[in-house]
């Protein structure tokens, strides 16, 4: 598929063939939900925890006799029965990762990449760069472009200077081309590819010039 690219001026900068296998398949809404809850699941950090009985700080002494109060035969307060006793079957720390095939999860990617670039959210930058990395400057250009909210994805190495005055920019995410993830595509209204991270994402998946097959498809 063929694509118009745009430079940060609002102004053409000629076009690009996007691989099918990459950026034609008919996007799969189950197998960006499991990569979306694979990435929040992995991100959490677990380390919740509650005391149970046998860690709360309470005396170990039996405070009331065994017979004769007209009430159950209690011998500790780390129950949880009581105020300040351990809780029953509290959370404990602990991963809350779950597996994903590797294949799976390249799949989503390629499937998040092609409902982009369906839904006409998908955008081909020549380059993102900045000469004075002045946030003011950059703005304004994304206002010129209409990029309120949006994903801006380049590289190997982003140049230093877009990322310093991109960083201030609400809504706006900057990414290397190591870091692009389902997660940030579906969360930001626009897509911005560069040429250079079109090309990193043709030699990641090698499949340049092959077409998309069925099974990848969905279909």
């Amino acid at each position: 598929m063929e694509a118009n690219v745009t430079n940060l001026d609002a102004g053409a900068a000629g076009t690009i063939e996007l691989p099918d296998a990459i950026f034609g398949l008919e996007p799969r809404a189950d197998l960006l939900q499991r990569m979306v809850r694979y990435q929040q699941l992995k991100k959490m950090a677990g380390t919740h925890h509650a005391q149970d009985r046998s860690e709360v700080n309470v005396t170990t002494r039996k405070f009331m006799r065994q017979k004769g109060s007209g009430g159950a035969r209690h011998r500790t307060k780390s129950v949880p029965q009581f105020r300040g006793g351990g809780k029953a079957f509290g959370p404990k720390p602990r991963s809350h990762a779950i597996d994903l095939p590797k294949k799976v999860r390249a799949l989503a990617l390629r499937h998040a990449l092609s409902a982009k670039a369906k839904a006409g959210e998908l955008i081909i930058l020549d380059q993102a760069t900045s000469d004075d990395g002045k946030t003011k400057g950059l703005k304004s250009q994304f206002a010129q472009l209409a990029w309120s909210n949006a994903l801006i994805v380049d590289g190997t190495e982003p140049e230093a200077n877009f990322v310093r005055a991109a960083r201030n920019i609400p809504q706006i995410d900057v990414l290397p081309i190591q870091g692009i993830n389902v997660y940030d595509i579906l969360r930001r209204h626009k897509l911005v590819l560069t040429k250079a991270a079109v090309a990193a994402l043709e030699q990641r998946f090698d499949c340049a010039k092959k077409p998309a097959t069925s099974s990848e498809g969905g279909e």
